[in-house]
């Protein structure tokens, strides 16, 4: 789950971290109202889960309270990047004397958090990451020991940091740190963390990944969800207890297992690439899906205008495939569509499956019995259409 720029910053100011004391608008006249609260020129600032918002538009400074009221007009409606921008941030504008980057996320192939530190702030972080490695410095953080004060030294020594300021950015990486575990987050940045015209360190802007995994022991996070910014589908899909994530294919694919799952639209995508056919989502029902949560999931698949065919590929471990077939006749007898169906059903009670989806007789049924072979025919059956 990621949380907006708003909802991160006041995230990093309860462990103690520096960030301008803006707030949020939804109309016009609320940034005009802010602006002449906060006085002094402001920065409205487009509040969407995405990047690239200053590059298109999102990002504008207002010398006045007027000024505010118009440019949050030309902001809010926006669309970025595929995000509507129902909501401005208005923040005072300080002076800036350099800009920092500083961030923390998880290292897969170090298996432990890696902290990351630039004097290249304010930019894309990835691009830096590419053009220039080295001007990111890293430290990797023992979960058993925490981050020590010797690395984040080394962090302020490489970017060279004056050493005035050296105490507060202690205080700033623990901060960001602290933030990080208590959140179960899988990313805390700050881009840029500024150095302010009377010598502070001062959070411009924030970011947050939040592992959805763990959000049964954060409420009071999963309550700052912005179920707006995201696809519909994802809603009800996580409302059923569903992993869905809305691709850009035609293909619309229901497959018991993550591994499995991405191994189908892997499959997907090599056979239709000619023809630029591919997977229209991830799909993954877990596996004890019962014939009601398999049902869910064919109707938030098909919900979906893009969808021109359905690969169900399901094996019968855990989830018996009877109990899949079941599912499908169940949603397809609420659904009449004449969409093609390629349906490969191997494990735990194939046969009964099977049998069970001939006798319901559903239109345009295909099956197959290997993963390439329904890939094949899932792709065959979109360019049919």
């Amino acid at each position: 789950m990621n949380l907006h720029e708003y909802q991160s910053k006041r995230r990093f100011e309860e462990f103690g971290i520096l960030v301008p004391h803006g707030r949020l608008a939804e109309t016009p006249l609320e940034a005009r109202l802010i602006a002449q609260e906060l006085g002094g020129p402001v920065v409205v600032k487009a509040q969407v889960l995405t990047g690239g918002r200053g590059k298109a538009g999102g990002v504008k400074l207002a010398r006045t309270p007027e000024e505010a009221e118009t440019v949050a007009g030309q902001i809010l409606g926006m669309n970025i990047r595929g995000h509507t921008v129902r909501k401005v941030l208005v923040d005072p504008a300080v002076t800036i004397k350099q800009e920092i980057y500083l961030g923390i996320t998880n290292d897969r192939l170090a298996r432990m958090p890696v902290i990351m530190c630039s004097a290249e702030g304010g930019m894309d972080i990835e691009q830096v990451n590419r053009e220039r490695p080295e001007a990111i410095i890293r430290e990797h953080i023992n979960p058993l020991l925490g981050l020590r004060g010797y690395q984040i030294n080394a962090l302020a020594a490489g970017i060279e940091l004056p050493y005035d300021l050296w105490r507060q950015f202690q205080r700033v990486a623990q901060g960001l740190y602290r933030c990080y575990t208590a959140s179960d987050a899988t990313l805390c940045e700050i881009n840029p963390l500024v150095i302010t015209g009377d010598g502070n360190l001062l959070a411009l802007d924030g970011k947050m990944s939040i592992d959805d995994n763990s959000l049964f022991r954060h409420p009071d996070l999963a309550a700052l969800r912005d179920t707006e910014a995201e696809p519909p589908e994802e809603t009800k899909a996580r409302e059923a207890g569903l992993s869905y994530v809305k691709l850009d294919g035609q293909i619309g694919c229901l497959v018991n297992g993550a591994g499995l799952a991405m191994a189908t639209m892997d499959m997907t995508s090599i056979y239709g690439e000619a023809d630029g056919i591919g997977p229209a989502n991830f799909l993954d029902i877990g596996g004890g899906a019962d014939a009601e949560t398999v049902a869910a999931a064919l109707r938030i698949i098909l919900a979906d205008p893009n969808v021109k065919a359905i690969l169900l590929n399901i094996f019968g471990g855990i989830t018996r495939a009877d109990e899949v077939a079941r599912g499908v006749i169940q949603a397809f007898s609420e659904f009449e569509t004449d969409i093609p169906k390629v349906v490969r059903l191997v494990g735990t009670n194939e046969q009964l499956g099977r049998q069970l989806l001939e006798e319901a007789h559903i239109p345009n049924m295909i099956t197959a019995t290997t993963l390439s072979e329904a890939a094949q025919k899932a792709v065959a059956a979109v360019k049919g259409v």
